[in-house]
């Protein structure tokens, strides 16, 4: 097959395809109009998140077999369209998992121990100590929302650390620790989102829902930052229904997730029980081989020689 690659990732996948005697070509640096010219020499594409696979772009694509994406979410290629055409699409959440639940987890034992106020102080000279008592989570009710690669392993992660832990999928039948959204509101200290970005998900946490929640609680957000009105979190935030905020994605983010809001971001800057980081949660040395293997294995799987 000739398959081209539009967004750099491991090179691991170029080097096996090639060896299975596979033509790959690159297009880092061409926009969409120039690639959309000449898909239709290709029968797979490689991608992230550079630019949106649209019914457009798709009906140029005369002979293609599949599109990878290099990540999870598949917000930016229109996966229905791309059933109707019997075009395969592939993602690699399994690939990122591992690193995502321990982001989370990193992010969440920083803000609860105050690890990065006190760090900033402490190189700025200063002692505090009784202002940077810390919470613990053992105890705390932790809420996940959405039961796939990413909030399963979050789950596994947090079996050991003494959480009573629920988990909303409306999705799926069968899984562990199977609440409903009510418990979930009336219980939940800590609310955990592991959820794709689509129509049903987009601002899921608004002022309605922030609202629901009976007792103020922390919010951490791994997923995709439509999913979080920002606005209205930061009107949580400012009137304490949202104690602190994890955020590793926000709204304002470009579609290739490189460039963000710089308003947006100075606001939730300035608050200390916000923990920022720039969508690197599944970011990892580990995780970059892994999407390219789990990619391989999956066009592998249908496309094997």
């Amino acid at each position: 097959m000739k398959i081209l690659f539009i967004d750099k990732i491991h090179p691991l996948l170029k080097k096996k395809l090639e060896k299975q005697n596979h033509i790959c070509d690159t297009a880092y640096n061409e926009s969409k109009k120039s690639i959309q010219n000449k898909i239709s020499l290709y029968d797979g594409l490689i991608i992230r998140s550079k630019f949106k696979i649209d019914k457009k772009f798709i009906n140029h694509a005369k002979n293609l077999k599949f599109i990878a994406r290099a990540g999870s979410g598949l917000e930016n290629i229109d996966v229905d369209y791309l059933k109707k055409k019997g075009i395969f699409c592939y993602n690699a959440g399994e690939g990122n998992k591992i690193a995502v639940a321990e982001h989370s987890l990193a992010m969440l034992l920083g803000l609860f121990n105050n690890l990065y106020t006190a760090q900033s102080e402490v190189k700025k000279g200063l002692w505090r100590r009784e202002e940077n008592r810390g919470i613990e989570l053992s105890g705390k009710t932790l809420a996940i929302i959405g039961y796939g690669n990413t909030g399963s392993a979050f789950k596994k992660i947090l079996e050991g650390l003494n959480i009573n832990i629920l988990i909303y999928d409306k999705y799926l039948e069968k899984y562990p620790y199977k609440s409903s959204m009510k418990l979930i509101y009336e219980n939940a200290d800590i609310l955990s989102l592991h959820i794709p970005l689509t129509h049903e998900t987009e601002y899921l946490i608004n002022e309605k829902t922030i609202n629901k929640f009976k007792k103020s609680f922390y919010l951490l957000n791994t997923s995709r930052g439509k999913c979080v009105k920002t606005k209205d979190l930061i009107a949580g935030l400012k009137n304490k229904k949202i104690l602190g905020a994890c955020l590793d994605v926000i709204e304002e983010e470009s579609s290739s997730f490189e460039k963000i809001n710089k308003k947006t971001m100075k606001e939730l800057n300035d608050m200390s029980n916000v923990i920022l980081t720039p969508h690197i949660a599944g970011w990892t040395k580990e995780s970059n081989i892994k999407i390219a293997e789990t990619l391989l294995y999956k066009i592998n799987s249908d496309f094997a020689l």
